[in-house]
């Protein structure tokens, strides 16, 4: 590799990590030696970026460091275009409109030797059969879960019960055909799984629930399985909710 290229992938591994970086980890992924990262991380700090930590500790790049814009390897243009056709394939309304976009601007910004793993990639993403129709507006739910308000919802089971719930939402998952809410419930008092094409109707209020959206997300996430058991207190999309 390239030290130029070290150099930015450098950069790239502490700029996706949240804890520090050992040099250990970072020369096992470059298949370096520590000696070269340390030297590469003192050439970076000459330059003026702004990495904290020292050996035997790790590394974190401070936040608010600008890189330069669409630097992507060929590898990293695969990625964003496959990502960007599968959701092309199976978001809501908004986000496929998002996805054509992202790939138009990708197409047009990156240098023209890269342009065919635009244009032309040698992977891609199958076409979602026999999709659920959304009764509830994603792009609504994206913005109640970013500003940490709560949604009121009828919502009918696999049975064709309907009940009323209170929920605070969490995140959006999206699967082959359907996709999920998954939320706080006010009247089970826990994590439920409901899914989008089996909401009846949906009002979305403007009292916030009473803890950050990071906070929620975390508690959530302390439910989730770790070897694939189902998550305590969360049904599978196909219950009642």
């Amino acid at each position: 590799m390239r030290r130029a290229d070290r150099l930015f992938q450098i950069l790239q591994i502490l700029r996706r990590q949240r804890s520090p970086v050992t040099a250990a980890a970072l020369a096992e992924e470059l298949e370096t030696s520590k000696r070269t990262v340390y030297r590469d991380v003192a050439d970076l700090l000459a330059q003026r970026v702004p990495i904290r930590g020292e050996a035997g500790t790790g590394y974190v790049l401070e936040r608010g460091f600008d890189m330069p814009p669409l630097m992507l390897t060929p590898d990293e243009i695969e990625v964003a275009v496959l990502g960007a056709q599968w959701v092309a394939h199976r978001g809501d309304a908004a986000l496929q409109r998002a996805a054509q976009d992202l790939i138009a601007k990708i197409a047009a910004t990156v240098p023209e030797r890269l342009r065919p793993f635009v244009l032309e990639p040698a992977t891609g993403a199958p076409p979602a059969w026999n999709q659920a129709p959304d009764a509830l507006d994603l792009a609504e739910v994206r913005a109640s879960i970013r500003a940490g308000t709560k949604i009121a919802l009828c919502y009918r089971d696999e049975a064709g019960r309907e009940s009323e719930r209170v929920v605070w939402p969490v995140v959006v998952g999206y699967r082959e055909s359907t996709r999920i809410l998954m939320a706080w419930c006010e009247l089970r008092q826990d994590f439920r799984s409901f899914r989008t094409d089996r909401v009846v109707g949906a009002t979305f209020l403007k009292e916030r629930y009473g803890e950050k959206p990071s906070a929620l997300r975390a508690r959530w996430r302390a439910t989730l399985p770790r070897r694939g058991e189902p998550p305590k207190g969360v049904r599978a999309p196909s219950s009642r909710g």
